[in-house]
């Protein structure tokens, strides 16, 4: 995924072992998906998860990408988004 920017923390290097169980974190590629509004977005980010509980921490440059991409669906600006396909709700059953 890149660089970090100037005065960032790497990843890596922002917990020794996981918060939640004390467990050994290794650095992954996540795609995760953000909802705003009625429109969602993929996107391809690097987080910390624990081998032990599954417990995923994200660097926070990756958070306020997420709200960024959030407020700009709910507003309908996807100009430099690329559709995917279609969602769908299903009946419960």
């Amino acid at each position: 995924m890149g660089r970090e920017g100037r005065g960032t923390v790497p990843l890596a290097e922002m917990f020794e072992a996981c918060p939640v169980c004390g467990g050994e974190l290794e650095k992954k590629e996540l795609e995760e998906i953000v909802r705003g509004g009625n429109d969602t977005a993929t996107l391809r980010v690097e987080a910390m998860v624990c081998l032990r509980c599954g417990e995923i921490i994200y660097h926070e440059r990756t958070v306020r990408a997420f709200e960024r991409v959030r407020a700009r669906l709910r507003r309908g600006d996807t100009g430099d988004m690329t559709l995917v396909g279609s969602s769908y709700e299903a009946p419960g059953g």
